[in-house]
This record gives structure tokens, C-alpha cells and sequence, in this order.
């Protein structure tokens, strides 16, 4: 049901970005405080959304898999941060589950573009 290389791709993509965010807050107090999770959140919704783009096989799959690709960049992402001092350890099992939610929520909008491409939506 999920595509492992589109998932591996998506998951490179938004740990890349994840643990860059991490450590541009870390040199930067207004981003820790004022956009750390909220940057977070969307790179979660980022990486789910380039998984259900690329695998085009259902709102369902979409889901799934960007479920586990913002899960798992959002994972290593709340790591560094809590490595660095951005972020209270008690919160990360919180904020993992909250990257899990916005890439869950990545990969519907992504099969949603994958159908407008297709041309099965009409714009």
C-alpha cells in the first residue's frame, strides 16, 4: 500500500528541512519562540504532501503515507530541537504526534494536486 521510494524520498526531503529548522532556531530566539512549531508543523505537511503527489493512489494511501513521512521527519525534526534546547523534552511525544496529524493531513491535499495534474478535479 505504500510506495517505498516515494516514501524514502519524501522522508529525506522533510528531515533535511526539519533538523534545518531545528538549528535556525537554535541562532534565532524569535524563531524558537515564534515559529519553531508552527514551521514545523508545515514541513511535516510538506513531506506528506510530496509522498501523496508523487504516488497518486488515493486519498487513503495519500494519508497513510504522508502520515508516515511527516511522522517520521517530524520525529528526527523534534529530536534536534529538544538536542539543541528549543524545545522542552516533556513535549516530544506531543509534538511528534502533532507532525503525524499535519502529515497525514499533507498527503490528502497532495492526492488532492495529484488528481488536479491528472485533470480528474476540475480547477
Amino acid at each position: 500500500m505504500i510506495d517505498s521510494s516515494a516514501l524514502s524520498r519524501a522522508m529525506i526531503v522533510g528531515t533535511a528541512l526539519q533538523v534545518m529548522l531545528a538549528v535556525l532556531a537554535f541562532f534565532s530566539g524569535w524563531i524558537a519562540q515564534h515559529a519553531l512549531l508552527f514551521g514545523a508543523m508545515m514541513l511535516s505537511a510538506i513531506a506528506g504532501y510530496l509522498y501523496a503527489q508523487d504516488v497518486s493512489k488515493g486519498y487513503l494511501a495519500g494519508a497513510a503515507g504522508g502520515l508516515v513521512a511527516g511522522g517520521v521527519s517530524g520525529l528526527f525534526g523534534v529530536a534536534m530541537s529538544v538536542v539543541l534546547g528549543n524545545t522542552d523534552p516533556g513535549l516530544f511525544v506531543q509534538n511528534t504526534l502533532i507532525f503525524v496529524l499535519t502529515g497525514a493531513i499533507g498527503g490528502v491535499f497532495g492526492q488532492m494536486a495529484a488528481d488536479m495534474n491528472a485533470g480528474q478535479i476540475r480547477r
